[in-house]
């Protein structure tokens, strides 16, 4: 096992792009920071985004993490390819972040910061990922419901998340149907009553398959095997936090996991933890994560700052 050979100013857990922006803020502070990233950015299934400032004809999340590495690399940051399975606190006060296969390898670090983001919960239908990749399946209309304006659209899910984004949705396009997947919608009178005075249709028959025909979405419907053709199928099953490394260091959460942080620096509950992005409850955001990256990076500096000169 690595001795902790290195002591870093700040381990960087995740390269998305609050990680990787966090990152070019601490090298330029003169910091040693190293990045271990687990790989499967959220940002990397963005096949264009359109709400990204300074890319007026859209950037997709694959090209704008590459000119976020691109930019990393010119400070000689390390990005290791692992995943941190632990992160212990010393007595002296240090964090020691295990990573790699049964965490053989350990760095030791005055701060670390989280950047591990969100994974969306996903239906179980085939093609799924083409689908996401081609921009037929959508998860944040926050981000593209500009870009279905009057379109025919399809969403899944259940409970109050579902009415709330299917009213979200709305606002966009009147030609709306919403799918249950076979499962109980869980959704009220009152639920049932709002969707009605919006003409907003109802199938809980559940998907069979999602396909491709012509550029737009062909949802099969199961026993009758009747098409319903859409132009994009939006997911609101909502999304599982990749908190635990920070939940069992004790961190504040809230009920679905995301961390609580105090708003003027993004630290956590932990002193010397600090987290941004995804992970953060919040807005989901690129804009955002790029913010508390700033946030978080510069809060790091003058603590590290104070620290070493006490």
């Amino acid at each position: 096992m690595n001795n902790d050979a290195q002591t870093l100013d700040c381990l960087i857990i995740g390269a998305g792009p609050a990680g990787l922006i966090a990152a070019i803020y601490l090298a330029r502070f003169r910091r040693a920071i190293k990045i271990v990233d687990a790989g499967y950015s959220r940002a990397s299934l963005i096949p264009l985004s359109h709400n990204y400032p300074g890319f007026p004809d859209g950037i997709g999340g694959d090209a704008l993490l590459a000119r976020l590495r691109t930019q990393v690399a010119r400070y000689d940051v390390d990005i290791i390819a692992g995943m941190v399975t632990r992160i212990d606190r010393r007595d002296d006060g240090f964090f020691i972040g295990r990573y790699g296969t049964g965490g053989v390898e350990s760095v030791a670090a005055r701060t670390v910061l989280l950047a591990t983001g969100v994974i969306d919960i996903e239906p179980e239908l085939p093609h799924l990922t083409d689908a996401i990749k081609q921009g037929y399946i959508r998860h944040c209309p926050i981000c593209d419901g500009y870009e279905v304006i009057d379109r025919k659209v399809a969403l899944i899910g259940y409970g109050k998340s579902l009415v709330k984004e299917a009213l979200f949705i709305h606002h966009y396009t009147r030609d709306l149907t919403l799918f249950g997947l076979g499962r109980d919608m869980e959704l009220s009178d009152a639920d049932h009553r709002v969707l009605r005075e919006k003409n907003i249709r109802i199938i809980e028959e559940p998907i069979a398959e999602v396909c491709i025909e012509g550029g737009r979405i062909a949802a099969l419907r199961g026993a009758s095997s009747k098409s319903h053709h859409f132009d994009t199928l939006y997911s609101a099953l909502g999304t599982s936090v990749r908190s635990d490394l920070a939940r069992d260091l004790g961190a504040d959460c809230d009920e679905c996991g995301d961390l609580l942080v105090d708003s003027r620096r993004l630290q956590t509950s932990v002193p010397g933890l600090y987290a941004a992005g995804d992970v953060v409850n919040g807005l989901n955001q690129i804009s955002v994560a790029a913010g508390h990256a700033a946030i978080a990076a510069t809060a790091i500096h003058h603590e590290l700052s104070r620290i070493l000169q006490s």
